[in-house]
Parts: structure tokens; C-alpha cells; sequence
């Protein structure tokens, strides 16, 4: 069963496009029928399926989650008490914990069964860049 680790820099709180990557692997692989499963090594991102036609939706998406979980030195956010590692760490396991660290996508005919406007996205949940791993594993 192939396995691979996608290295995804960030440059902070966004959406980032990997499908490119994961459709590669996929055809790499030469399995014609499976489950790629996804999953992120860490605990202030995850994982999306979302339109990727569109920019506005991944602005639109990171706009709300940045008003659903304020930093935690927004007033509102006051009752955090882990904030050793600056305002933007506990709302980022919050949103992380609100959002899925793993996905699944069927393959079929060797490809990604993702319809017309879906992309696979990387969720960066904290202000500064990151190095995030991303494991990929595929079952026929």
C-alpha cells in the first residue's frame, strides 16, 4: 500500500491547495480503484474539501473562523487559560478541533473521485509560517 509525506509550507492563517500534489501520488501509484486517506501531523491545522473555482470562499471561510475564535487576547476570549505560546495558539487547536485533521477520497479509474470544484486544502490555524506534514496513504 503507497505511503508518502507532503511537506506544505504556510505563511499563516489560510486555506493552501495541495490537490495538485495528492493527484500526483495517486497516478504515481498506478492503483485504479481505493481510499486515499489524508492526515495532518499536528494539532493547530487541518484538513479541507472545498471549492477551489472561486477565491473568495477560502477568504470568506478564513474570515469566519477568525471571528467564530478570536486570539486569545481579544477581549471575548478571556476564560483561555493556554496562551504560553502566543494569542493565536489555543483558538488555533479550537478551529483544529472544530475541523478535521484526516480525510477520505475514493479513487477511481486512477483518479481522485473529487467533483468539478473541489480542491484538497491544508487549514493554517496560526499567524506565523509553518512546515506542516501531511501523511497520504493508499489503499487498493
Amino acid at each position: 500500500m503507497p505511503q508518502t509525506v507532503l511537506s506544505i509550507a504556510t505563511r499563516g492563517q489560510g486555506l493552501y491547495e495541495f490537490t495538485d500534489e495528492v493527484a500526483g501520488f495517486v497516478r504515481a501509484a498506478g492503483v485504479s480503484e481505493g481510499l486515499l486517506t489524508a492526515f495532518v501531523r499536528h494539532t493547530s491545522c487541518s484538513l479541507l474539501i472545498q471549492e477551489n473555482a472561486d477565491p473568495d470562499v477560502r477568504h470568506d471561510l478564513n474570515a469566519f473562523f477568525r471571528r467564530l475564535v478570536p486570539p486569545s487576547d481579544d477581549p471575548s476570549m478571556r476564560y483561555m487559560v493556554h496562551t504560553t505560546e502566543g494569542p493565536d495558539d489555543m483558538p488555533a487547536h479550537v478551529k483544529a478541533a472544530l475541523t478535521p485533521v484526516s480525510i477520505g477520497i475514493p479513487v477511481m479509474d486512477g483518479r481522485l473521485a473529487l467533483g468539478t470544484w473541489q480542491g484538497i486544502y491544508l487549514f493554517e490555524h496560526r499567524d506565523s509560517p509553518h512546515r506542516r506534514q501531511v501523511v497520504l496513504h493508499l489503499s487498493a
